[in-house]
């Protein structure tokens, strides 16, 4: 299997996770763990699994001078990104925060012309719009939403965690050509628990760990072992053979996945033409960003 395929199968495994996670994250917070204490328990669980790793398999020194850069890119991918997100989400409403994230494919496109170089090609903004064109269907009929007042705050919270995992997802790609991918993601969790510890320590030590049930606990580790650790390798580990705006691109499929595995596993949705139309957007979309289109050649 080539390098180009397993970074788009890990991709696809990696909004699996994360539109699994829609279901699952739901039944820890806020009821038995709140969000900054559970971004704690993340990082710090990942950070553990990602040096064990390390540890016992990748022999590989880091040059001192990447150390600063590797910290900026714990505070964009790791600290902002997950701290602004959970707590703009407590403060505005799913549907505002689903749509919001939708502008990040083209933040990354942009951030990716300004810092890589990369072309804006028309073909890959076509791929884009027409996959946030699917994204939205999914997420907006038969809804009621609104940005207001109300739910401002959280709104832009959820925006600049949308900017700092764009920033993340372009300024990482540096290091996938240097390094090996869990030598990148093991400092960067190590800086990035120093930057949540002070948020989560004090709601971490309201944790009632005597309360949780066997259900819970599983939910726990899906979250710290699939979502975060394996969910970080695989997009870091995609980067090192695709472009930013080929792996932002891939978020547009989470609301689909989602509501598969709302239909099939929760019995809690159902398939009908409008999730079979905003599929079929976003795999097209997906195709465009990612499959430049061979220029036809006059043959004498």
């Amino acid at each position: 299997m080539n390098k180009i395929l397993q970074a788009h199968l890990s991709l696809i495994i990696v909004n699996i996770i994360y539109a699994a996670n829609f279901s699952i994250a739901k039944v820890v917070m806020p009821s038995h763990v709140q969000p900054f204490a559970f971004v704690l328990m993340r990082v710090a669980g990942a950070l553990i699994l990602f040096w064990l790793v390390s540890a016992f398999f990748i022999k590989e020194k880091v040059d001192k001078k990447d150390l600063p850069y590797m910290a900026m890119l714990a505070l964009f991918g790791v600290a902002i990104n997950q701290l602004l997100f959970l707590k703009g989400l407590s403060l505005t409403n799913p549907i505002n925060g689903a749509i919001i994230m939708t502008s990040n494919p083209i933040i990354v496109i942009i951030i990716a012309a300004l810092f890589l170089k990369e072309k804006i090609s028309a073909q890959k903004m076509i791929g884009i719009f027409i996959g946030a064109a699917g994204a939205l269907i999914m997420l907006l009929y038969g809804k009621n939403f609104s940005f207001g007042s109300e739910t401002i705050y959280g709104d832009i919270l959820i925006l600049i965690n949308s900017f700092s995992w764009a920033l993340f997802v372009v300024l990482v790609k540096p290091l996938m050509k240097k390094y090996n991918t869990f030598t990148v993601v093991k400092w960067i969790f190590l800086f990035g628990f120093l930057y949540v510890l002070p948020f989560g320590f004090s709601e971490f030590k309201q944790i009632d760990f005597a309360s949780f049930s066997s259900t819970i606990w599983r939910d726990v580790l899906f979250v710290i072992v699939a979502v975060t650790f394996f969910a970080y390798v695989l997009n870091t580990y995609a980067l090192r053979a695709l472009s930013p705006s080929v792996v932002s691109i891939y978020i547009y499929l989470q609301p689909f996945l989602a509501s598969l595995i709302a239909i099939y596993i929760y019995k809690s949705d159902e398939l009908d033409l409008r999730k079979l139309t905003a599929a079929t957007l976003i795999i097209f979309g997906v195709y465009l960003v990612s499959f430049p289109l061979k220029k036809l050649k006059n043959k004498d």
